[in-house]
């Protein structure tokens, strides 16, 4: 049995207001449109979450709110404060108690690189996947019967995008 992550940075948030507290940034106009395309190409290859793990930040929340209308069904969504600003250990801490086959995990840099790095058996031949720039999604695949049995170095990886290619 397979399951499969689709791992999303945030698309891009606006800095118009430097006194709104990090957690509270919204996306900007670039990030919406991101959002937006992110979700059109996730449903064009197939790539359906069944439940969905995103940090509470608004900019997070925003980025599944243009994702899921290109998406059929209606996945669960789950907000998790733990993924706010979350380091690899948190985020493997929180994928282990998904449920469903298929999970999006919606977060944040630096540790959603560090995490996508950590987690796959060999790197996409991508210049941007180290980086992991906003609004990078790896779609990776694990030889589990469980979440509960992840861990690092065990997926394999199916895809990985960054929005500018889906601009044009």
């Amino acid at each position: 049995m397979t399951k499969r992550l689709i791992l999303t940075r945030h698309a891009k948030s606006s800095w118009d207001d430097p006194n709104i507290p990090d957690h509270d940034r919204p996306l900007n106009d670039r990030g919406k449109a991101a959002a937006a395309d992110l979700g059109d190409w996730l449903a064009s290859r197939g790539y359906i979450p069944q439940q969905v793990l995103c940090s509470d930040a608004l900019r997070t929340r925003n980025t599944w709110s243009g994702i899921a209308p290109a998406l059929p069904g209606n996945p669960i969504l789950e907000l998790k404060p733990a993924l706010y600003n979350a380091g690899p250990d948190v985020m493997l801490a929180v994928l282990r108690h998904a449920r469903e086959d298929t999970v999006m995990m919606i977060g944040h840099n630096p540790g959603i690189a560090e995490f996508a790095n950590r987690l796959v058996a060999s790197d996409p031949l991508h210049p941007e996947f180290h980086r992991y720039p906003t609004g990078a999604t790896l779609v990776a695949e694990f030889a589990i019967s469980s979440w509960a049995e992840a861990g690092f170095g065990m997926a394999a990886v199916l895809d990985f995008i960054v929005p500018r290619e889906l601009a044009d």
